[in-house]
């Protein structure tokens, strides 16, 4: 198995990775199929299903289909050049995607959020279809944004589809069992061999430049966070705070004020400037989701302002190990919160940024699992239930927290030997049936918990 840390770590916008990213691909996906397939097209439908229809307003996927249908990508999104074609498209009731005719498209009467039972595959199902003149359907596909801004098709998901479809790698681990046996007979850590599998499909100067532009989107967003104050949109009224909280830190420096345990407080800063980021449709890092974001750059920012002897060189090896660990809890469980609750999501991005500080401090291989496995089984069971489908409460703060909890549980980790109880691919397995047996109402559908229980409006 594998998964790459290009595939673990996305740069998209926000704000979800499986809600806006997904749909998003999921349209260039199928204007891709139009342009293979060269029929007289002259409109375009789609349908959002299960969570992409119950949180889909507040998590923008509507808007996100309509601009990946008019030819957009998470990855090379221009705000400025979205918002003048939002504006034309509304008008018009057209789209122009690059290759293909100008197609119908009314955004309030083709794109239908469909409220009934989930299509068979995923809680995040969407439906696109190309018409010809008489409005008939000629074409359509099925896709599931599964989570981190991954997209399947119905035929793919059914036929257990890889994710990884290329030549063989040096260490193809799809256990943490597996992986820590090959460590341990090849002596390289985690990073290591990560960075041998992803050499071998694409080049160490791609490597080294690709993981740099990711640390670099990822710190330019915490940068963004804690420099900008205001209300986040989406009609909860939500303040920013993580701006306010790094000036009181920064004036209580050197004073009585300032105390051991505020190191908490700089680590809930730098994960919720990411997350406000995120929530008012920044560009992050999907690490591995949207609504997780904030973790693992905190962490790492954490490590280099706060540890003695921390640098940037470190940050590589840090992604690398945070990316073998998250593929695993992909591979294995889910990264879906639609799918398995806040639990895939937090908890899979504390385990990962867990396991990448435990590596650049000197972690062994099974340090390093063991910081993971602490993470998440410290997660088991959180639930998703987004205030008005918004991706801000109760996930800015959670984001915080799931850094504090990560930087403990490396430090428990480096205080023993690697051994320990419950072993990482355990927990895992626990995590993937807490999410099935959890109700669907506490998964990404803002039908419980927090979200029917605060008033949102």
């Amino acid at each position: 198995m594998f998964l790459s840390v290009f595939e673990m770590f996305k740069v998209g916008i926000g704000p979800s990775s499986s809600h806006t990213m997904g749909p998003m691909v999921a349209a260039a996906r199928f204007l891709d199929r139009m342009r293979a397939a060269p029929f007289h097209y002259a409109g375009l439908r789609g349908s959002l299903h299960g969570s992409l229809a119950f949180t889909g307003v507040g998590h923008a996927s509507d808007r996100a289909t309509i601009l990946g249908l008019a030819g957009f990508r998470p990855d090379t999104y221009d705000h400025d050049k979205a918002e003048a074609t939002l504006k034309a498209i509304r008008e018009t009731h057209r789209v122009t995607p690059p290759g293909l005719p100008e197609l119908k498209f009314h955004p309030k009467e083709d794109l239908i959020f469909d409220f009934g039972p989930n299509l068979p595959g995923h809680a995040n199902g969407m439906i696109l279809m190309a018409t010809d003149a008489q409005g008939d359907v000629i074409l359509q596909e099925t896709y599931y944004s599964i989570g981190g801004g991954f997209v399947m098709t119905a035929d793919e998901l059914a036929a257990g589809k890889a994710t990884d479809e290329g030549d063989p790698v040096p260490y193809p681990f799809k256990t943490a069992a597996e992986m820590l046996d090959m460590a341990e007979r090849s002596g390289k850590s985690i990073a290591e061999m990560k960075r041998a599998n992803e050499i071998s499909r694409r080049g160490h100067d791609d490597l080294r430049s690709g993981v740099a532009r990711l640390w670099q989107v990822m710190n330019d967003c915490i940068e963004r966070g804690l420099s900008t104050d205001g209300v986040l949109p989406g009609g909860l009224s939500v303040k920013r705070r993580a701006k306010g909280i790094r000036d009181a830190l920064l004036a209580e420096r050197g004073t009585n004020l300032s105390a051991p345990h505020k190191i908490n407080d700089w680590m809930s800063a730098y994960a919720m400037a990411v997350n406000e980021e995120n929530a008012a449709g920044g560009q992050v890092v999907t690490a591995p989701t949207n609504g997780a974001a904030g973790v693992v750059p905190a962490v790492i920012r954490y490590w280099l302002d706060h540890v003695p002897g921390a640098h940037e060189g470190g940050v590589e090896e840090f992604l690398l190990t945070a990316a073998a660990i998250g593929g695993l809890v992909k591979f294995n469980a889910s990264i879906s919160g639609a799918e398995a609750g806040c639990q895939a999501e937090v908890g899979s991005a504390a385990a990962m940024a867990a396991a990448g500080l435990c590596a650049v401090m000197g972690g062994t291989p099974r340090q390093i699992e063991n910081a993971a496995e602490i993470a998440l089984e410290h997660h088991l069971g959180m639930t998703c239930d987004p205030v008005k489908g918004l991706v801000q409460v109760p996930c800015i703060e959670r984001n915080g927290l799931g850094a504090i909890k990560a930087v403990s549980a490396a430090s428990l980790a480096l205080r023993g030997d690697g051994s320990h109880f419950v072993p990482l691919d355990a927990c895992i397995e626990t995590m993937r049936q807490t999410g099935a047996d959890m109700s669907a109402r506490y998964k990404e559908t803002s039908l419980g918990g927090l979200a029917v229980n605060v008033p949102n409006c």
